[in-house]
């Protein structure tokens, strides 16, 4: 296989929170999405952070294969986006497959086009965020169109990637009973969906805006209420799918 070089945001060793069991996750650098809870404002910037290669990043997850089987963990690659970066994925995908290590891909979608079937022929799992279910309220909060995200869903069901849908819940912008129901029943169609996670929305990246001289504008959004994210999780099992 092909080494690779790419750009890394950061690290983390053990995570429990992006994908099953204890994890090695890379936050990869590069993001196209301008979303208005970001809390890593500061992935976004293209070809910057820490320029490594695949083999590097592939020898510090060989150190710990013996955990990833012990935990049923594995590799998430996260971001950014980390489809910003496709060679760069599909190299480590492959070369933690050729170790029998896990590999799960944290994305938003919108660039879902980048991924060829080679490279999600490695990808055991797909976190698929879709931030919204209708067109104008996901440009207003990301940006972007919605568009290609729908058609990555409708792609990896076609090819019978597992995913897991996950959806930030953010008061006043992504908890609307209506949108919620519209989320879900577009969920319920796509046999590969295996769980919803509900993601309630915080505040703790605003820190990294005011470094970053920028407008945070939900510096006085409140995180969701317990029941407000029990309600969020009825309308999802309300439609037959699995929620957490």
């Amino acid at each position: 296989m092909e080494n690779v070089s790419g750009y890394l945001h950061s690290a983390e060793s053990a995570g429990t929170l992006d994908g099953p069991g204890v994890r090695r996750v890379l936050f990869l650098q590069g993001c196209p999405l301008n979303c208005l809870y970001c809390h890593n404002p500061d992935a976004r910037p293209f070809r910057c952070g820490e320029k490594t290669d695949a083999f590097t990043q592939l020898r510090e997850i060989a150190r710990y294969r013996d955990l990833f089987q012990r935990t049923g963990g594995g590799v998430t690659l996260s971001g950014g986006e980390p489809l910003s970066q496709p060679a760069f994925v599909k190299a480590i995908f492959e070369g933690c497959r050729k170790m029998g290590v896990h590999t799960a891909l944290d994305t938003s979608g919108y660039t879902g086009w980048r991924a060829d079937d080679e490279l999600l022929s490695y990808t055991n799992l797909v976190l698929l965020d879709i931030k919204h279910i209708r067109p104008e309220n996901y440009r207003n909060l990301t940006g972007v169109e919605l568009e290609p995200t729908l058609i990555f869903a409708r792609r990896l069901a076609e090819l019978g990637v597992p995913v897991w849908l996950r959806h930030v819940l953010v008061p006043g912008y992504t908890d609307q009973p209506e949108h919620l129901a519209e989320l879900a029943a577009f969920a319920a169609t796509l046999p590969n969906i295996e769980r919803v996670d509900i993601l309630p929305f915080h505040n703790m990246g605003s820190y990294k805006w005011e470094q970053l001289g920028r407008t945070y504008a939900l510096a006085n959004t409140p995180e969701p209420t317990p029941e407000q994210v029990a309600e969020a999780q009825g309308v999802f099992r309300d439609a037959g799918l699995v929620v957490f």
